[in-house]
């Protein structure tokens, strides 16, 4: 399959994005300088374990972190609006604002973890997406109504008249799941946000579910956020992959070049721990060692050093790395690729040796 390619300046451009948690225990820092590009017409799949910070970037990117949550420093700039053709700071609007809210869903919309959270029990789901689309467009009562059902029969929900006048809580997972999609899809976004949106779904829906992202995405040339810890999931869909720990990015680059040449120990274990279909018979897969650190009790140095195979006392424990290129087209957060740790190629062929 020939990828699309990456067009230039990018859709989005989060940069240096810092998102914390301020509340009377410490300071969380959910989200702690990370960087990425999405571009349109491709997928970026955004991986890691539970509590790494995927989420909150995606909330942070739409404005929407709760309290006590808020954005502390980077830039979100979202390129070439629409009519004026300029760029915009997300992280310069305020939250509640006219403008943010034209732009969620108009122009980014969101595709949350649990459908049954985002649709009001007491409202139809004809309502909820009528209500969306006569937000963004100046369209009759009758004519959104008519979208909706176009979406429904779209996102291939059977009886979509009758589904109209249905609530959440009388459709099943899948159904759930492709109504938020069809909602999020009413008008026509640049960038389609998915979180975790195969979750508790069974392995057919979920098959489907991407699908459908996949046919949208051709039909529509739209961008896609996939934020999920299903590294199959993302073998699947993503153009582009960005591995966050500990609120960092720790490796980035195109899907096969992640798969088939990861740079960072992270991503090395993480891929490790996928069963393959030339694994040996109930042989047990590696697991990471440790788990991911209490957020209020950060490790100095590199976030990931505790377990880490390849670890460097004095080094890996006492100095941040920065995300730099290791090859043309991946950049990794690793002192094994640095100038700091490897005094010269012949200290990166002898640490690297011992990655993997």
């Amino acid at each position: 399959m020939t990828l699309p390619a990456r067009p230039h300046p990018p859709l989005l451009s989060v940069r240096d994005l810092k998102t914390y948690f301020l509340s009377d225990e410490g300071v969380v820092k959910a989200v702690d300088g990370t960087s990425f590009d999405v571009y349109a017409g491709r997928t970026l799949g955004i991986v890691g374990e539970s509590g790494c910070g995927k989420s909150v970037t995606a909330r942070s990117i739409l404005r929407i972190v709760e309290d006590p949550g808020r954005i502390v420093g980077g830039q979100i700039l979202l390129h070439a609006i629409p009519a004026t053709d300029r760029e915009v700071d997300l992280v310069t609007l305020p939250p509640s604002g006219r403008e943010i809210r034209s732009i969620r869903t108009g122009l980014i919309a969101y595709v949350f973890q649990e459908p049954m959270a985002s649709f009001s029990p007491v409202h139809t789901i004809g309502n909820q997406i009528v209500e969306a689309i006569q937000f963004h467009r100046k369209v009759s009562k009758r004519e959104a109504r008519d979208r909706g059902i176009e979406l429904l029969r779209r996102v291939g929900i059977p009886r979509a008249e009758e589904r109209m006048d249905e609530y959440a809580f009388q459709l099943s997972g899948g159904l759930r799941q492709r109504a938020m999609i069809a909602m999020a899809l009413s008008c026509d976004p640049k960038l389609l946000i998915a979180d975790e949106p195969t979750t508790a779904l069974d392995v057919t829906t979920q098959a489907q579910i991407l699908d459908l992202l996949w046919d949208l995405q051709e039909q529509n040339g739209m961008a896609i956020i996939l934020i999920t810890h299903n590294l199959g999931v993302v073998a699947e869909m993503a153009d582009d992959v960005v591995v966050m720990y500990l609120g960092r990015v720790v490796e980035e680059g195109p899907v096969d070049d992640i798969f088939h040449a990861p740079k960072h120990p992270y991503t090395q274990l993480l891929l490790q721990s996928i069963p393959s279909v030339h694994s040996a018979p109930r042989a047990k897969l590696p697991t990471i060692s440790g788990s991911i650190p209490h957020p209020y009790n950060r490790p100095t140095g590199c976030p990931f050093h505790p377990r880490c195979p390849s670890f460097m006392p004095g080094i890996c424990d006492a100095h941040e790395p920065e995300l730099l290129s290791v090859t043309e087209r991946q950049r990794a957060s690793c002192f094994l690729y640095q100038p700091l740790a490897t005094n010269g190629a012949a200290g990166v062929a002898a640490t690297d040796s011992r990655v993997g």
